[in-house]
């Protein structure tokens, strides 16, 4: 079977299309037919400098949609030809792929492959963000960073679906902020002093809860908008920065709640927790008429330059590689 294959870490050019065997299920595993794998910054990262990767060589891809091939032995619940989506620990850049029957979700009535392929860890890390580790409660308001990204287009519809007053984002564009202003936020600024517009809009006050992939002198101006009480949530470092710290002086003042969060951490701690936080927030898709919109679509052999979309920083949205997909 085809798949992209990394041998060296470096730059996109190190994404290589290779013939290699196909997988076989084995006991409480799934083997899937590939539809289409999400792109995701993680296997950016992956690719680049060896982020939870544990040998070489490796096929990126954390998440897929396609149909069912076979299952392994105790396998229940799942059949030969069923639309499903799952959450792997890597894998996924390949026209097929074995995964874990409890990381594996059948797909929701009237959603589509395509649109199947951007829910694994998007909308379950969204939900998760708003409800359980920002414990979000109607009537306060939300700072998210990277608004325009696969996440942050979730997290604007998660958090107004919760009863947020008011959601602001932060992305890097004006063009990404018109864009962001379609899912969900009531406002979003624009550059690296987001953190005084952020005190225009409120008044001084700041916000209740603060959303943040990036780190760095990103989170640390988040931390200075949150108001008294408030709560953050780092769900990632993009930025690349030293891990940023705090210790009680610095959040003693306002009496502020520091957590972080992490899909793939939780798929490996408790595959159980993984999968109701998955079913609840898939009803949203289903259910709630959450979006998580496709921007751009590569087919397998250009994961190069899906890569080299990512790292521009210009993209909004999920972006997607075609497999088997129509």
């Amino acid at each position: 079977m085809r798949a992209v294959v990394v041998e060296q870490l470096g730059a996109p050019e190190v994404l290589t299309l290779r013939e290699i065997p196909a997988p076989e299920p084995g006991p409480g595993q799934v083997l899937i037919d590939t539809a289409y794998a999400g792109i995701n910054f993680a296997e950016i990262k992956a690719r680049s400098v060896g982020y939870r990767v544990t040998a070489l060589p490796f096929v990126p891809g954390l998440e897929v949609s396609g149909l069912v091939r076979a299952v392994g032995a105790g396998v229940t619940g799942f059949r030969p030809g069923q639309q499903v989506a799952a959450l792997l620990d890597t894998g996924g850049y390949a026209e097929a792929v074995v995964a874990d029957a409890a990381r594996t979700f059948a797909v929701p009535d009237g959603l589509g492959l395509r649109d199947a392929a951007t829910l694994p860890s998007v909308l379950p890390t969204a939900y998760a963000l708003v409800h359980q580790a920002g414990r979000l409660r109607a009537g306060e308001t939300v700072l998210v960073q990277g608004a325009a990204g696969g996440v942050g287009t979730a997290l604007g519809q998660v958090a107004r679906l919760a009863g947020a007053a008011r959601v602001y984002g932060v992305v890097s564009h004006p063009d990404k902020a018109k864009y962001a202003l379609d899912f969900g936020y009531d406002e979003v600024f624009v550059g690296a002093d987001f953190d005084e517009q952020v005190a225009r809009a409120t008044g001084g006050r700041g916000v209740d809860l603060l959303l943040d992939p990036v780190g760095g002198d990103t989170w640390r101006r988040g931390g200075a908008s949150l108001a008294r009480y408030g709560r953050a949530v780092s769900y990632g470092n993009a930025g690349d920065a030293a891990p940023w710290s705090a210790g009680f002086a610095d959040l003693a003042a306002k009496a502020l709640s520091v957590s972080a969060f992490s899909i793939l951490g939780l798929a490996a701690a408790d595959p159980q927790a993984l999968r109701d936080l998955t079913e609840t927030a898939f009803g949203l898709a289903a259910a709630d008429g959450v979006r998580l919109p496709v921007t751009a679509e590569f087919p397998l052999e250009q994961a190069a330059e899906a890569h080299r979309l990512v790292e521009s920083r210009s993209s909004t949205g999920k972006l997607l590689l075609r497999v088997n997909g129509d």
